[in-house]
């Protein structure tokens, strides 16, 4: 009886487990990560997970990939290296996982790259700057511009749009700053060379109060301001310089697209100027239908971080719908996809390090509201293979 008993239980043990095994299955895994939990950077990271977690829910209502369910599986990064580093090691270890979006900065993200990468995992990362992220390998793609493309617009926009003479500069001593500031700088000196930059400075993420960086740009006679920095800092700028007074423009980056910079600089954000990859104004049906879904999902505004995260999903869920799971053949589709309409516009092409190239935005904040300004669509600058 024993015996009989002891099979019996194996028994059920072997079908549970292939139960599990045909659960496993029955689903397409899609790994995330974000800094949903950093201080610094938390409006970011629950904006690229609402997203990501609204892309998934919409795909699985239009019946999934070819009639297969989509799963999230989803992780904190803290936006710390180490951790990210170690979430990339768990997820490249999943067989399970067809394929990874980074919904975070450029720190976690090129950390991560090179272990999926190696890994024989495809991660298409979704706004991060840094060219060292595509640089891993051919198995990374970026659905955004690296910085070195944004800031060279930014440098069009101010010399040509907005006619600057002087430019202070103020930078979020990280990757994303340092990068954009150097090619914004490279730009200016090649082609503007009348436009002076008289005054730099480099701050940390960290920082909540920077009137004396503020006060001194504006003493350097500065007629611009070119602001790199992520929402929290970009917000303090503005309320420095409205509050002291200064007539001074600002043009602030695609780390100050967010709604919570409208929210803490208020009054004060209203005639900033950005350069981003959404414009809320393209009557484009996917981006006002994302706008709308977010909207009614959340009950807040979309920002670029969301809309980059959502993007990056519909590349994948494309790529999956013609070509199924296998990386290399998603990694021939993706590079091959051309204008492929996405929220953030139309995607032109991947160049051949794995770059998004599409036009620049330049949205103005007015009421409150971010609304187009203009646009950079240079092909010599928004391919970042020029670079």
């Amino acid at each position: 009886m024993k015996k009989v008993l002891s099979l019996a239980l194996v028994l059920l043990m072997m079908v549970s487990l292939i139960g599990v095994a045909e659960a496993k299955s029955d689903t397409i895994k899609i790994g995330f990560f974000a800094p949903v939990s950093a201080a610094s950077a938390a409006a970011d990271g629950a904006s690229a997970l609402n997203s990501a977690k609204l892309a998934v829910k919409l795909c699985n209502e239009n019946g999934g990939i070819n009639g297969t369910q989509v799963e999230l599986v989803d992780f904190d990064d803290g936006l710390d290296t180490t951790q990210a580093a170690n979430i990339a090691e768990r997820l490249a270890g999943d067989r399970d996982i067809a394929a990874v979006v980074s919904g975070s900065y450029s720190g976690p993200t090129k950390v991560a790259a090179p272990i999926f990468q190696e890994a024989g995992k495809l991660m298409v990362s979704a706004y991060a700057v840094h060219p060292d992220v595509t640089g891993a390998g051919d198995l990374i793609f970026s659905q955004s511009f690296p910085g070195a493309v944004q800031a060279t617009g930014a440098a069009v926009v101010a010399a040509e749009q907005l006619k600057a003479t002087k430019v202070a500069i103020i930078y979020v001593d990280l990757d994303f700053g340092t990068t954009q500031v150097n090619a914004f700088k490279a730009k200016l000196e090649k082609d503007y060379p009348d436009v002076k930059v008289v005054y730099e400075q480099g701050v940390s993420i960290k920082d909540s109060d920077l009137t004396s960086v503020v006060t001194a740009a504006g003493a350097a006679g500065a007629d611009l301001i070119y602001s790199v920095n992520y929402y929290e800092q970009a917000a303090e700028v503005l309320r420095q310089v409205g509050m002291q007074g200064l007539n001074i423009p600002v043009l602030g980056t695609e780390g100050a697209d967010s709604w919570m910079l409208l929210d803490i600089a208020k009054e004060y954000a209203n005639g900033m100027y950005i350069t981003t990859n959404m414009n809320r104004d393209d009557q484009n049906e996917q981006t006002q239908a994302y706008i709308k879904n977010y909207r009614e999902e959340f009950g807040i505004e979309p920002d670029m971080v969301g809309a980059s995260v959502y993007d990056a999903f519909q590349v994948l869920f494309e790529a999956m719908k013609n070509v199924g799971t296998d990386t290399q053949a998603m990694k021939e589709f993706i590079a091959g996809m051309k204008n492929f309409d996405t929220v953030t516009g139309t995607l032109l092409y991947y160049n051949a390090e794995g770059s998004a190239v599409k036009p620049i935005q330049v949205q103005l904040v007015t009421n409150g509201e971010y609304h187009y300004f203009g646009v950079v669509d240079d092909a010599q600058i928004i391919d970042p293979a020029n670079y």
